[in-house]
């Protein structure tokens, strides 16, 4: 049975791997928004990490602060108790004095372990933020060679052959361009065709009454 769900298992994931493969040759773009997305997603992670190790580092400072204060505290008192003669207390103070400053040394090794992990955090972080920066600036690099693509495959498709006389291809443009040069050439020809007629009825008027004007009366 175990091994039934394992087969049925690794055919689930054999078909989602082939899925996801047959989406990014379909669209790039959308299968790099999602690993930006799983990018920004771990950049804020780290960010929080950042942030607790910061606070970390300050709650370290405080207790270092503390505890030196009240090592110097007991000193005093170890001190005062011992020029009082009250041995008990000396003892006692000088006991708590010895407690707080090896408390305090152990607390400044932590803090200044826990700064150089900061340190380091932090320069991790800055690294996938500039890493993160490069996938936005390549993605828009990506946007702009699709749009390109695009672009040129719509041209294409208008420019491309559509119809043909002899066998001879004729782009769209072509064809408009071949049109309009007829319509302008039926124009001008109807121009001249019009004017010619004008010219020569009126010369044939003028030519009519010159032969009326010298019949003798």
């Amino acid at each position: 049975m175990a091994n039934l769900f394992q087969r049925l298992k690794n055919t689930v994931m054999s078909d989602l791997h082939e899925a996801l493969d047959k989406k990014e040759k379909k669209n790039p773009i959308a299968v790099l928004n999602h690993y930006l997305r799983q990018c920004e997603q771990e950049v804020e992670k780290v960010r929080k990490l950042v942030e607790r190790q910061y606070l970390l580092k300050e709650e370290f400072q405080k207790e270092y602060q503390q505890a030196s204060v009240l090592a110097d505290k007991r000193k005093y008192q170890a001190e005062v108790a011992s020029k009082a003669n009250e041995e008990g207390l000396y003892e006692f103070a000088l006991q708590e004095q010895k407690y707080y400053e090896e408390r305090a040394v152990r607390i400044q090794e932590s803090k200044l372990q826990a700064t150089k992990e900061l340190e380091e955090l932090e320069r991790k972080y800055e690294e996938m933020k500039h890493k993160l920066k490069d996938m936005y600036i390549k993605r828009m690099e990506l946007m702009g060679r699709e749009n390109i693509a695009r672009a040129h495959n719509k041209m294409n498709s208008v420019l491309e052959s559509s119809s043909g006389y002899n066998n001879q291809a004729f782009s769209k443009f072509d064809e408009i361009e071949t049109y309009l040069d007829q319509l302008e050439h039926g124009v001008n020809s109807s121009y001249y065709r019009n004017t010619i007629d004008a010219k020569i009825a009126k010369l044939e008027k003028e030519m009519k009454n010159e032969e009326t004007e010298a019949i003798p009366s």
